[in-house]
């Protein structure tokens, strides 16, 4: 019912920027809150972020906040992670997810690809 397609993820320099895209389309897919994850090789899965239907709510986890902005298109169904800063601790997979109407909603989530970002002198 809902596709998410994710790009933007590559090789930065610790301190260096990447922005990530997460395009959904589908039925109603305005009215999805979507919200980013990243995982490590061994490391339990980090929620990031997360942003309402109507951009009127938007949370970072605390280790972000201050560097991370997330963002959201409405013409074009896409959301989008603003990373700067990055660390190398940070290099993970970086996942988009969609729930309908809400991010605190675990009845069904959809999930896009992934994208990894490697952050390396």
């Amino acid at each position: 019912q809902l596709q998410l397609v994710e790009s933007g993820g590559g090789l930065v320099q610790p301190g260096g920027s990447l922005r990530l895209s997460c395009a959904a389309s589908g039925n109603n897919a305005d009215y999805y809150a979507i919200g980013w994850f990243r995982q490590a090789p061994g490391k339990e899965r980090e929620g990031v972020s997360c942003i309402s239907p109507g951009s009127t709510r938007i949370n970072y986890t605390d280790s972000v906040k201050g560097r991370f902005t997330v963002s959201r298109d409405n013409a074009k169904n896409t959301v989008y992670l603003q990373m700067n800063g990055l660390e190398p601790e940070e290099t993970d997979v970086y996942y988009c997810a969609a729930r309908f109407d809400a991010c605190w909603r675990a009845e069904k989530t959809y999930w896009g690809q992934g994208s990894q970002v490697a952050v390396s002198s």
